[in-house]
Parts: structure tokens; sequence; C-alpha cells
């Protein structure tokens, strides 16, 4: 299959990708003032590498560049999950919000490794 196939906008991992940003800038405004360039920060970044590392490897020429670039998505996801509980033992998330994100990132997170399975499954850096 040739990852140049149709637009990344068109993907349903993209999509949700996009949803779990906007809804982690909406959630990331209740941090301190303080984390302003500390968690609030990492945990942003981390999300919008997401759909943005999608997008890139979605336009990329070939196969083994899409799925390096959705192993890059996977771990900005990992990474996102780490933002996420430090900040939840920090007591800057609301339990509601928490499960929300978790739930959101987890289909997410199942969306990319079910894509890296159908596309040759993990590559090695």
């Amino acid at each position: 299959m040739d990852a140049q196939n149709g637009s990344y906008r068109n993907l349903i991992v993209w999509q949700k990708g996009m949803e779990l940003v906007v809804t982690v800038y909406e959630v990331t405004k209740q941090y301190p003032d303080d984390e302003k360039y500390g968690l609030t920060s990492q945990t942003r970044r981390s999300v919008v590498s997401i759909p943005a590392n999608i997008a890139e490897g979605k336009r990329r020429g070939s196969l083994k560049d899409y799925v390096r670039f959705l192993n890059m998505a996977y771990a900005s996801g990992a990474e996102l999950e780490t933002h996420l509980e430090i900040a939840r033992r920090l007591k800057y998330l609301q339990a509601m919000d928490l499960d929300r994100l978790s739930e959101n990132l987890n289909e997410v997170m199942r969306m990319l490794n079910s894509m890296q399975r159908k596309f040759g499954g993990f590559t090695k850096q």
C-alpha cells in the first residue's frame, strides 16, 4: 500500500488526535501559572506531536517513512501519558478530566498500534 494514498485529514486517528489536542489545551489552562513553561508546555508539545507526526508521515514518500512517523506519534502518546500521570500526582487534573483524556488517548494509541501492525510493525531505531 502506498503511504501517500488519500489525505491525512481523512484518517480517523488524525481526527481523534486533533480532538485530543483541543481537549489537552482546554484542560491545561487550569494548571498553575508557574507551570506555564514546565508541565503545561511539555504536555501540549507531546499532544501536538501526535497528529503532526501522523500528518508528516502520511505525506512522506515511502511506507517505511510513514511507519517511522507512526512510531514517533505513538512515542509522543507515551510521553503524554507520563505528563498526565505527573499532573494527576500533583493534583492538577480533576478525575473527570483525567478519565476523559485517558480514554481518548488510549483510543488513539490503539489505532496507532493497529496501523503499525498493518503496515509492518514497529521499525527498529
